[in-house]
């Protein structure tokens, strides 16, 4: 999906992830010993080696597969086509970085900073991104399956016709993110912040959205089949009237009395 056709959140434009900074070349053999210095630093504490700075590098389509990544930078890179399956990128820095198509799959990235990646079509199945901060990222088009996002900051975030199936965002502050046609199946979003969230042809079939704070949330074609939204926060019967309901969607009660005495 090209930038030009994704819509904005109401937050949009708050940040500015551009750079001045040119995108550089790195060879090869530089790359494979700054990772080595990088692998030293991470395993012996910090003490010998070098933490790697890879920002505003071009790395498209390079494989750091199973790498110890912890701690690296990689600000504002190109990493088109990457992957980084298996790899351990606890507290890395990929802010402003631009990784369409990469490759994720059970990946650790507990407590990045993320703000402004750009993941479109990217796959990511079984990542975690717990802890993380994920400001106005671009997630569009992706697989996140099975991921973990719980706690993260993902506010801004947009998430259309991604696949977040069983994921986990738990706890994350999604205030204003755009979920337009996104798949959230079986989901877990108790205690999720979604106000303001943009939720138009967004299915939660049998998601867990107890607690969840839904104040000013955008429902339109909303699938809320089998979903369970007790003791969500914010939820008017405008908001659901704009839903599609099964007998296994599960409101609070003074949710179901007030749209029962307005029918």
């Amino acid at each position: 999906m090209a930038d030009s056709t994704l819509p904005r959140s109401p937050f949009a434009g708050a940040i500015d992830f551009d750079d001045a900074a040119p995108m550089r070349s790195i060879a090869p053999g530089e790359l494979a010993r700054t990772l080595q210095a990088h692998e030293r630093y991470v395993t012996s504490k910090q003490r010998p080696g070098k933490r790697a700075n890879l920002d505003s590098t071009d790395l498209a389509g390079k494989s750091f597969a199973g790498m110890k990544l912890l701690h690296i930078r990689m600000q504002r890179a190109h990493l088109v086509g990457a992957d980084f399956t298996g790899a351990d990128l606890r507290r890395a820095i990929l802010i402003g970085a631009t990784v369409q198509r990469g490759r994720f799959v059970a990946a650790d990235l507990t407590q990045s900073r993320l703000s402004g990646i750009n993941l479109c079509d990217a796959e990511c199945e079984g990542v975690c991104m717990a802890d993380a901060d994920l400001e106005f990222a671009i997630l569009a088009n992706a697989d996140f399956r099975n991921a973990n996002f719980r706690d993260a900051d993902m506010s801004g975030a947009i998430l259309d016709a991604a696949d977040l199936g069983n994921a986990n965002l738990s706890g994350a502050n999604l205030r204003g993110a755009s979920f337009q046609d996104t798949r959230l199946h079986g989901a877990d979003m108790r205690g999720a912040r979604m106000g303001g969230a943009i939720l138009q042809g967004t299915s939660f079939h049998g998601a867990n959205l107890r607690g969840a704070y839904l104040r000013a949330a955008k429902f339109d074609r909303t699938d809320i089949s089998g979903a369970d939204l007790r003791d969500a926060e914010g939820l008017t019967s405008a908001q659901i009237s704009h839903t599609i309901r099964d007998a296994g969607t599960r409101l609070s009660l003074d949710m179901i009395t007030e749209r029962d005495d307005g029918e």
